[in-house]
């Protein structure tokens, strides 16, 4: 029986979530493919599935408990299939000066980067929990190690994200969860960078930029690290940027 991966926040096919779901299928995995965008999930699966792979398009809010139950329960046909890897990937990221942010973009930058991460977690913890096994991969950002100007409503929902991640690791590493926190510091050279600005991808050029690829070998290789040697956070850059 393949071993199955659940990847939360899955978007354009040159994008992070899309290269994880490739990864994971590519390494023998059955992924279920998550996202709100119907096309632009079913498009990633079909693409996964033509390349040979075993792939589903799940369309689901991940703010709403209700669409992140009945995700894991796809996931794991009404919990009889063990769950391996949840990868959470959702979240918006936008530069709104402080004095702009209103309160309702405060509170859906948060739901959609830390809200719907304990959603995820607390859901994937309860799965995996009775196999005491599984690994639990949230995506961070800078934004999770330090607030920048313009980016307060973005680091609050960030920097919240990577204490859950904490939290969990600590109450459930023992009980055999890798739980695990992916820093990635620097423009991610996808569909979203390169559509939102372009002048960036131009200045910085190839390698001045994440490879969606390289990051997402991070996501399984964390999953396949033996028990008596985890890593809770990791950090990723170009070689190219400074910190």
């Amino acid at each position: 029986m393949n071993q199955r991966a659940i990847i939360i926040g899955v978007g354009a096919e040159e994008g992070l979530g899309a290269a994880v779901g490739r990864r994971f299928a590519r390494a023998g995995f059955e992924v279920f493919l998550c996202g709100r965008t119907e096309t632009k999930v079913t498009r990633v699966a079909e693409a996964i599935r033509k390349d040979g792979g075993l792939a589903h398009a799940v369309s689901m809010d991940a703010t709403i408990p209700a669409d992140v139950v009945e995700a894991f329960r796809r996931a794991t046909e009404n919990g009889t299939i063990p769950l391996d890897v949840t990868v959470f990937n959702a979240g918006n990221n936008a530069n709104i000066p402080f004095l702009d942010v209103t309160p309702q973009q405060f509170r859906e930058f948060w739901e959609i980067g830390c809200y719907a991460g304990f959603l995820v977690g607390q859901e994937a913890v309860r799965r995996m929990l009775p196999n005491s096994r599984g690994t639990i991969v949230f995506t961070g950002a800078s934004g999770s190690m330090r607030g920048r100007a313009g980016y307060g409503h973005f680091a609050a929902a960030k920097s919240g994200l990577r204490m859950v991640g904490q939290a969990m690791a600590r109450e459930f590493g023992p009980q055999g969860l890798h739980i695990a926190h992916i820093v990635v510091d620097g423009g991610i050279n996808g569909n979203r960078l390169r559509t939102i600005r372009p002048h960036v991808v131009a200045e910085r050029g190839e390698d001045g930029l994440l490879s969606i690829d390289g990051i997402a070998e991070m996501y399984l290789q964390l999953h396949l690290q033996p028990p008596t040697a985890w890593t809770h956070e990791l950090d990723v850059r170009p070689y190219k940027e400074p910190f």
